[in-house]
């Protein structure tokens, strides 16, 4: 039984997904088109996912080979002809979650962290990006144990800013020597 909410019917949530789907910044998974879809409790998963696909085969969205969706210039013409029949307080929420996603999204482009095996250690690649993806700074350390070197990179992604911030201050600190 469908929870208590303001979509109303399976049409609704087509223009819903739409609507989200444009105001993405990237493609997304399937994992993440359904949490921000299902912002109204009235939203059920099978319904959720019938529609997805309706709108695939419709080609108003896209399905890549990496299993990400995203929007079609028919999609964006037909979700913005329906927009007004998505509940305000839905398109509110929808709104609130997807700028909250798109932030995700920038943030992860914005900060990199990997960690690589090479011979009994392990490379680390800290990367550091402006908003348009040019790198700010990079930086690359040889670790040799796994778990330090995991530990390196879960830390960076933390607080790449004060990082940064030292970094330049040392750099730019006057040395009276």
């Amino acid at each position: 039984m469908a929870q208590v909410g303001f979509i109303r019917n399976k049409q609704e949530i087509k223009y819903l997904i739409l609507y989200i789907a444009e105001r993405l910044i990237a493609p997304v998974p399937f994992e993440a088109m359904q949490e921000l879809t299902m912002c109204d409790p009235a939203v059920e998963f099978f319904d959720f996912s019938e529609c997805l696909n309706y709108l695939v085969e419709t080609q108003h969205m896209t399905c890549s080979e990496d299993d990400l969706y995203s929007i079609t210039e028919k999609g964006v013409q037909n979700g913005r002809a329906c927009v007004d029949e998505i509940p305000y307080s839905v398109r509110l929420n929808a709104d609130r979650l997807t700028e909250e996603y798109n932030q995700r999204i920038k943030r992860q482009k914005q900060v990199q962290s990997s960690v690589t095996p090479r011979g009994d250690a392990f490379d680390v690649l800290l990367s550091f990006n402006d908003d348009a993806g040019a790198p700010l700074w990079r930086m690359e350390l040889n670790v040799p144990d796994k778990k330090k070197a995991k530990a390196l990179a879960k830390r960076f992604q933390k607080e790449p800013e004060k990082l940064y911030g030292e970094l330049i201050a040392l750099l730019f600190e006057q040395n009276d020597e």
